[in-house]
């Protein structure tokens, strides 16, 4: 018979125990509760302990069940997904272990949430216009691209376009550096702590998320809709939030520590 341990979501500050339902990660309708000791909890549900499965489902599981807890506490320390302990005792150990630094750590992200933020350019051809215009060694090298015939030098004119296209990259690479700067002095009085995340397409140049407090999440809709209105003929912004705070805090289990 399979073992089953005990998938970890998050921590929180409870003293009590706590019932979120049948909605455990896995698809078997496990009950997520909490183990906790002197005031700390992990939020938990049972699970194979052999047999875990990566795949888009269980991410949206392990999200949704943080966002259930989120709507009830203050304080939610994200566990990294895929996290199995073997029992409770292994957990009421590790949060004794670790029991000042978790205390310090909930009570320093009290009520705090994560907004995301993409943005996008509208057109691709007017920015690599503007590359153009703004580096001027990118257009020449274009134009002598372009003017190369065949028997010119076929290595020659492939090593000038894997050159320009370096070159491009940088200059975009710049442009959505100097676009979140802008973005983020917005910001500087809402929110706490910001990070610039890894775009995933060329017309993409802000994938950003933001750390703000419960309650001010009006005043980062009005900065957002300015924002928007501000760029509109230019570029596209969409957000999300709030959110569990996993662009600010990575908690992972290894055996027999925390490493934050």
């Amino acid at each position: 018979m399979e073992r089953d341990g005990k998938y970890i979501y998050c921590i929180i500050g409870a003293d009590c125990e706590c019932d979120f339902g049948p909605i455990g990660i896995g698809g078997r309708g496990d009950l997520v509760s909490t183990i906790g000791f002197e005031g700390i909890s992990m939020v938990v549900s049972d699970h194979p302990l052999n047999r875990f499965v990566v795949d888009p489902d269980g991410i949206l599981a392990h999200q949704r069940v943080i966002e259930a807890v989120m709507k009830e506490h203050e304080s939610v320390i994200p566990v990294r997904f895929g996290t199995v302990a073997a029992t409770p005792d292994e957990i009421r150990n590790l949060l004794d272990r670790r029991y000042g630094e978790l205390s310090e750590l909930l009570l320093r992200l009290r009520n705090k949430v994560e907004f995301n933020v993409t943005g996008r350019w509208h057109d691709m051809a007017a920015i690599y216009k503007e590359v153009e215009r703004t580096h001027p060694e990118i257009k020449e090298q274009r134009a002598r691209i372009e003017s190369m015939r065949d028997g010119d030098g076929e290595a020659l004119k492939q090593s000038l376009i894997l050159d320009t296209g370096h070159q491009i990259e940088a200059a975009l690479e710049v442009m959505k550096e100097e676009k979140f700067d802008a973005v983020a002095s917005l910001f500087r009085k809402t929110a706490m702590a910001s990070k610039m995340n890894r775009t995933t397409s060329p017309d993409m140049f802000m994938n950003a998320a933001f750390l703000i407090d419960r309650g001010r999440e009006v005043e980062f809709d009005g900065i957002m809709e300015i924002l928007g209105q501000k760029d509109a003929d230019r570029c596209d912004y969409r957000y999300s939030g709030p959110l569990a705070i996993f662009n600010f805090v990575d908690l992972r289990i290894l055996p027999e520590k925390w490493e934050l």
